[in-house]
């Protein structure tokens, strides 16, 4: 991280260092997301939170790093909501129903959680790849589900073999291409994936395609 001194604050004000963080980090989420991370400028970031970009420097050490930091908290909210969810008193099968819309209603919240993971494949996930927290951040997620997977196989309820990695995957990938894939979808088909009207009909079709193949009849090889 470049080390840069403090600078002196505008008009003599003391502002709460917490508070101008997530400042900038909101309207570097929103400049990143919109212009990608090559087309993003740190002055324009500083210029849309009035302050400085040295302040920016500061507080993150270049763009890189301020990058780096909007990924973790795009992540943490998303796995915070996940490790909210209240589970344990539903059978497996609402459980992962439950789960499976929880992710349902983050991604079309956040489109913005959207493009910045876009761009950071485009990237070869090098950033991730260099976070010492994304590196850990996955992992209480995925142990809610493999607890939901362990009941609901162990009841006889769930007959596929699959982990908690492969139905994230299965979850979030449905929920992902909504959002991200909605114009380019809608301009070959005709259909707005994230039409108003039909949220709930895809919100039911996620689960019940979820459900169906956690529980599907399967024969003995």
């Amino acid at each position: 991280m470049t080390s840069v001194d403090e600078p002196a604050r505008p008009n003599g004000r003391i502002r709460d260092a917490v508070r101008t963080q997530a400042e900038i980090l909101d309207v570097a989420t929103q400049e990143f997301a919109r212009a990608g991370y090559d087309g993003a400028r740190v002055d324009e970031i500083a210029a849309r939170t009035r302050t400085t970009k040295r302040m920016i420097y500061y507080y993150f050490g270049g763009k890189e790093q301020l990058f780096t930091a909007v990924l973790e908290r795009a992540y943490t909210v998303i796995r915070e909501a996940e490790q909210r969810l209240d589970v344990e008193h539903l059978d497996p099968v609402a459980a992962i129903r439950k789960l499976a819309e929880v992710t349902f209603d983050h991604h079309e919240q956040h489109p913005d959680f959207i493009r910045l993971v876009s761009i950071e494949n485009i990237h070869g996930a090098e950033h991730i790849a260099a976070s010492e927290k994304l590196g850990k951040i996955g992992s209480p997620a995925l142990d809610v589900i493999r607890r939901i997977l362990a009941v609901g196989q162990e009841s006889g309820l769930f007959t596929a073999d699959v982990d908690a990695v492969d139905l994230h995957a299965m979850i979030s990938s449905f929920c992902f291409f909504r959002v991200a894939n909605r114009h380019t979808f809608g301009a070959l088909f005709g259909r707005d994936l994230t039409d108003p009207d039909r949220r709930e009909h895809y919100r039911a079709m996620l689960g019940d395609m979820v459900i169906a193949y956690l529980t599907a009849e399967r024969t003995a090889d």
